[in-house]
């Protein structure tokens, strides 16, 4: 029996799933998971698409999406927009 390695982006075929893995991530996750959060979708979404839309080249995305990386807002939230995602805040409840 061969067993394939498990990878999220193959889940996140819908706007919904998207918007729910990535709000996940934002409650409970570091920065550096959130980057790698949204490296999933990109890929899921497809790189080039994402490139396309936000002017940038795939390497510089991949690069910048990567595990450790420490993209700078800016790059952040041209993909953001490139997903469909945007940034909401809600006020802490205490």
């Amino acid at each position: 029996m061969e067993t394939s390695k498990f990878d999220i982006a193959d889940y996140l075929d819908s706007n919904e799933m998207i918007a729910e893995y990535l709000n996940a991530v934002l409650e409970e996750g570091d920065d550096t998971e959130i980057v790698t959060a949204i490296g999933h979708i990109a890929k899921a979404i497809g790189m080039t698409k994402i490139a396309e839309e936000t002017g940038m080249s795939r390497p510089s995305l991949y690069k910048a999406l990567s595990e450790g990386a420490k993209p700078q807002f800016s790059t952040i939230m041209k993909v953001l927009k490139a997903v469909g995602g945007q940034i909401h805040i809600n006020p802490l409840i205490t």
